[in-house]
C-alpha cells in the first residue's frame, strides 16, 4: 500500500494532505498556521466523490445539431459522454467556426481566477493565453468583490493601493492605533481567504494585540458577528447602505466644531471647499448633520457626535470592508471614508488614516515581500471589446446595446460562444433568473469543471478538469513568505485532465501549438516560473533555494526584507517628491474629471444617494426586510459546497438565513424551520436561524449555496437551496463603475407551507451513452 503525506496550499490555507493508493485519506492544517481555517476538511470525500465530472460530456440537444438559442434547454437537458479526442475535435471546430464567421470578439472568455492557488495551473491565465493564441476574445475588467473601488480610487488617490495591497501593516496598528472604526466590520469568515493561497492567518491575533495595547475597536455594521472573532469590540448597529450618511455626519461634526485639520487639507488634498459646502448644506440646502444621518441610519445622533469628537482626539484608523461598495452607489462610502480620514489629518501616520479590505482577505495588513511573483504570460489580446465583469447578462441580452463606463460610452459585443474556465457565474452573478434567460442566448457554451456545478449543468460542452490535488504546481502569494511545492497527491479522477493539457491539444488542432506551449510541458513551465521568481527575489535581496532542493523539501520560507509599512507614509513625508497619480498629485476630495462625466449617480465628490429600492416605488412596503448576502464562513465562494464543512452548516438542508427574533415572531417563524425568501425577482428556500445578532428589518443569507432551481432551465423558478442571488438586482453601482449592487436588496420572508422540495444540487445530471442518442454513435 503506497502512502504519502504532502504539503499543499489552497486559497483558504496550507494543509498536510495524506493519500493512500492514489486516494485522499487525510487533511490537516499546516503546523505553522496559528489560526487555521476548517474549510480544507471539505476536500475529504468531496474531491473524489460522486459530483465529479467523469468524462467529457455534451448536452444532448447541442450534440443533435441545435446551435440556435437554447430556449430553456440549458440547465435541464441530459448530457452525453463523448470520448476525449472526439470532443476536442468538436471544440476546435466550433471555435474555428465562430471566429471565422463572426470574428474573435464573438468569443467571450469567462474566468474568475479562484480555481486554484497554484501559479501555473491558474485557469484564468490558461484560458486567456489560449484564446489570445487563436486571435483574442471579448474580455472583462474589474472584480465582483471590489469593482466600484477599482474605479473610484484611482480618481481620488491615483491608484488602488490600500485596497488589495500596500496597506498599513498590522504592526503599526497594534502599536499606535487608539481607535479602530470598522465600517462593515472585520468578519473572521472573510479573513480565512487569500488569492494565491494562505499560509498564516494572523488578522485576529493582530487585532487582539491592538485591543490589548489599549485600542478601542468599533464594529459599525447591521450584524454583530461582523466583529472579529475573540476580540473585544463595541457594536454600533446601523441600517444597511447608510454608512456614507454616517461618515458625512461625522465630517459635519468635525467641520462645525472646528476639529478638522485645515493644514493637512491644504497641503495634501484638493477640493475641500466643495466638500465643505455640501456637508454644511450650503450647496443643496440640507446640512449633513447627525440628526439627518440618524433618520437614515437608525444610529443615534448623540453617538455620532461623541464618535467624531473621539476620532479627533485619538490616533484613529478607519477600516472599510469591501462589502460596502457592493451596493447602490457603492463608490460613495469609499470616497466618503477618504474624506473623513482627510479631515482627521492622520493619513500617512502609523496607526492612523484608512484602509479597505482589512479582514476581507487574509493578506490585508500583512507586509509586502518587496518583489512580485511571476505568473503565466497571457499574451496580447487583439480584440478591444470588453465589459465590466458584472455586466455579462446585459451583454448576452443586448448585443450592440450601449452602456456608460468610467466616462466612456461603449457597446456590448455580439457574443456567440462563451468559454468558461475557472469560476462559477451562477454564484457570483446577481439576479440568477435573469442570468438563466441570458445564458440561453449564445450558440455554444464550453466549460472546464471538476464538479457538476450549476455552470457545468448550464453548458453545452463540459470538459472534466483536475483539482489542485491531482497535478503538480507552485504556490506563492504576494504577502506570504512561504512557498509550497504543490505536488500531485492523488490520481486524476476518472478521465480528468488539467487545463494546460486541454488547451495544448486544442492549440495543436488550431495550428498554434508552439505559440501556446513555447515547446514546454507543464513541468518545464513550473521550473521556468520558479526560476523567474528566484531572479526577482535575488534582485530584492532575498535568497531562494535551487529548484531541486525546494521541490525535494516541499516548501521554503523566505526572509522578509519588508516588515512594516504605513499606507501613504511617503506621500505624507514629502508630497512633492511622492506625488500621487491624480491630476493634482494630491488626494482629490473633489474630482473635476469625475464631475465632468456628468453622472448624477456619481458626481464630483462624496455624496449621499439613497439606494434605488428605498425610493418611492412601494417596494419597501411590500418587501420590508433588507437582505445582506455576505461571503460564507464554511467555503470560498461556492467551492466545496458539497463538502463536509459546508454541509454541516446547512439548516434543514438549506443555506442558513439569519433573522431577528422580533421579525421571526411577527411571521410565526420558528428556529430551524424552512422559510421562503422572495421579492419580484425570484424566491428561494432557506433554513431559519433566529438571532439578536442582526438588527430588526435585516436578514442575512450568505452566498455559496449551489444554484438549485425547481424547474431547471426556466426563469423564474423557485430556488430550493438558499442561493440569495435569485433575489439580488442585476444593476450597476453607477454609470461610473457598473459594479455589483447585491447588498441593496429588499425581500419578504414567510414560513414555507407544505412539503419542501428536496435539494438536488448534489445529484449529477442524467448522463447518456452515445448509443442512446440517434445519429451520434459514429462519434465513438
Amino acid at each position: 500500500m503506497e502512502s504519502r503525506t504532502l504539503l499543499t496550499t489552497m486559497h483558504w490555507g496550507t494543509y498536510e494532505v495524506s493519500a493512500e493508493n492514489g486516494r485522499l485519506v487525510g487533511v490537516e492544517p499546516w503546523s505553522g498556521d496559528p489560526d487555521p481555517s476548517p474549510i480544507g476538511k471539505s476536500m475529504l470525500g468531496a474531491a473524489q466523490g460522486n459530483m465529479r465530472v467523469a468524462r467529457p460530456a455534451i448536452r444532448r440537444g447541442w450534440l443533435e445539431g441545435d446551435r440556435s438559442a437554447a430556449r430553456g434547454r440549458r440547465g435541464s437537458e441530459p448530457f452525453v459522454e463523448v470520448p476525449w479526442e472526439t470532443t476536442l475535435d468538436i471544440v476546435a471546430t466550433e471555435l474555428d467556426r465562430v471566429r471565422t464567421a463572426h470574428g474573435n470578439a464573438a468569443i467571450y472568455a469567462g474566468s474568475y481566477g479562484w480555481a486554484s492557488a497554484g501559479r501555473f495551473h491558474h485557469a484564468q491565465s490558461q484560458v486567456h493565453r489560449f484564446l489570445n493564441a487563436i486571435g483574442g476574445y471579448t474580455s472583462s475588467v474589474l472584480s465582483y468583490s471590489y469593482g466600484a473601488a477599482e474605479i473610484i480610487l484611482p480618481h481620488v488617490l491615483g491608484g488602488t493601493d490600500g485596497l488589495t495591497g500596500n496597506h498599513s501593516t498590522w504592526d503599526g496598528i497594534e502599536r499606535h492605533s487608539e481607535l479602530i472604526v470598522a465600517f462593515g466590520g472585520l468578519p473572521w469568515r472573510n479573513a480565512q481567504i487569500q488569492g494565491g493561497g494562505a499560509a498564516r492567518h494572523e488578522a485576529a491575533a493582530a487585532l487582539q494585540k491592538a485591543v490589548g495595547n489599549g485600542a478601542r475597536l468599533i464594529n459599525v455594521s447591521p450584524v454583530r458577528d461582523d466583529a472579529p472573532r475573540g476580540v473585544d469590540s463595541e457594536w454600533l448597529p446601523l441600517r444597511p447602505n447608510s454608512d456614507t450618511a454616517i461618515m458625512l455626519a461625522l465630517c459635519h461634526v468635525l467641520i462645525s466644531e472646528g476639529r478638522h485639520d485645515e493644514a493637512f487639507l491644504t497641503r495634501y488634498c484638493t477640493g475641500f471647499e466643495a466638500v465643505r459646502a455640501y456637508v454644511m448644506g450650503e450647496s443643496d440646502g440640507q446640512p449633513k448633520d447627525p440628526a439627518w444621518a440618524a433618520a437614515l441610519s437608525g444610529l443615534e445622533a448623540e453617538k455620532m457626535v461623541a464618535l467624531a469628537r473621539e476620532m479627533a482626539t485619538k490616533r484613529t484608523m478607519l477600516m472599510v470592508s469591501w462589502s460596502l461598495q457592493r451596493a447602490d452607489h457603492g463608490e460613495q462610502p469609499y470616497w466618503a471614508a477618504i474624506t473623513l480620514a482627510a479631515l482627521l489629518g492622520q493619513i500617512g501616520l502609523p496607526g492612523g488614516g484608512f484602509g479597505f479590505g482589512y479582514s476581507s482577505t487574509n493578506g490585508a495588513g500583512r507586509p509586502e515581500l518587496g518583489f512580485r511573483w511571476p505568473s503565466v504570460p497571457q499574451g496580447r489580446n487583439r480584440v478591444p471589446d470588453f465589459i465590466p465583469v458584472a455586466r455579462v447578462a446585459d451583454m448576452l441580452l443586448d448585443p450592440g446595446g450601449s452602456f456608460a463606463f468610467n466616462g466612456a460610452e461603449l457597446s456590448y459585443p455580439d457574443v456567440r460562444l462563451v468559454y468558461w474556465a475557472g469560476g462559477n457565474p451562477f454564484h457570483h452573478h446577481q439576479d440568477l433568473n435573469r442570468l438563466v434567460e441570458a445564458w440561453q442566448r449564445p450558440e455554444t457554451i464550453i466549460v472546464h469543471e471538476p464538479f457538476w456545478t450549476a455552470t457545468a449543468r448550464h453548458a453545452d460542452i463540459v470538459l472534466p478538469v483536475t483539482t489542485p490535488l491531482e497535478r503538480n504546481d507552485l504556490a506563492f502569494s504576494n504577502r506570504e513568505n512561504l512557498m509550497v511545492a504543490m505536488k500531485q497527491a492523488i490520481d486524476p479522477v476518472e478521465a480528468a485532465r488539467d487545463d494546460y493539457r486541454i488547451f495544448a491539444d486544442l492549440a495543436a488542432r488550431l495550428g498554434v501549438h508552439e505559440a501556446f506551449t513555447e515547446g514546454r510541458d507543464a513541468e518545464e513551465w513550473i521550473r521556468l516560473l520558479y526560476g523567474q521568481a528566484r531572479e526577482n527575489a535575488s534582485a530584492a535581496g532575498v535568497d531562494m533555494p535551487p529548484f531541486e532542493r525546494f521541490w525535494e523539501d516541499g516548501h521554503a520560507e523566505l526572509t522578509r526584507r519588508i516588515t512594516s509599512q504605513t499606507f501613504l507614509g511617503p506621500f505624507r513625508s514629502d508630497p512633492e517628491r511622492h506625488r500621487l497619480a491624480t491630476a493634482s498629485g494630491r488626494i482629490e476630495l473633489y474630482s473635476a474629471k469625475v464631475d465632468g462625466f456628468g453622472y448624477d449617480d456619481c458626481p464630483g465628490h462624496a455624496v449621499w444617494r439613497e439606494p434605488r429600492e428605498w425610493l418611492g416605488s412601494g417596494l419597501a412596503e411590500r418587501f420590508p426586510l433588507h437582505l445582506l448576502s455576505p461571503q460564507p464562513a464554511d467555503k470560498l465562494h461556492s467551492q466545496y459546497d458539497h463538502g463536509s464543512v459546508s454541509l454541516a452548516g446547512k439548516v434543514s438542508g438549506r443555506a442558513p438565513l439569519w433573522i431577528n427574533r422580533t421579525d421571526a415572531a411577527a411571521r410565526g417563524i420558528l428556529d430551524g424551520e424552512i422559510v421562503v425568501v422572495f421579492n419580484d425577482r425570484g424566491s428561494c428556500l432557506a433554513g431559519a436561524i433566529l438571532t439578536d445578532g442582526v438588527i430588526p428589518g435585516v436578514v442575512q443569507l450568505p452566498t455559496g449555496a449551489w444554484f438549485d432551481p425547481a424547474e431547471p432551465g426556466q426563469s423564474p423558478s423557485l430556488e430550493k437551496h438558499g442561493n440569495p442571488n435569485v433575489l439580488t438586482a442585476d444593476r450597476g453601482t453607477s454609470r461610473l463603475a457598473q459594479s455589483p449592487t447585491c447588498n441593496s436588496t429588499l425581500v419578504q420572508v414567510s414560513r414555507f407551507a407544505g412539503v419542501a422540495p428536496p435539494v438536488t444540487a448534489f445529484e449529477p445530471p442524467v448522463i447518456l451513452n452515445l448509443s442512446d442518442v440517434p445519429g451520434a454513435a459514429g462519434l465513438s
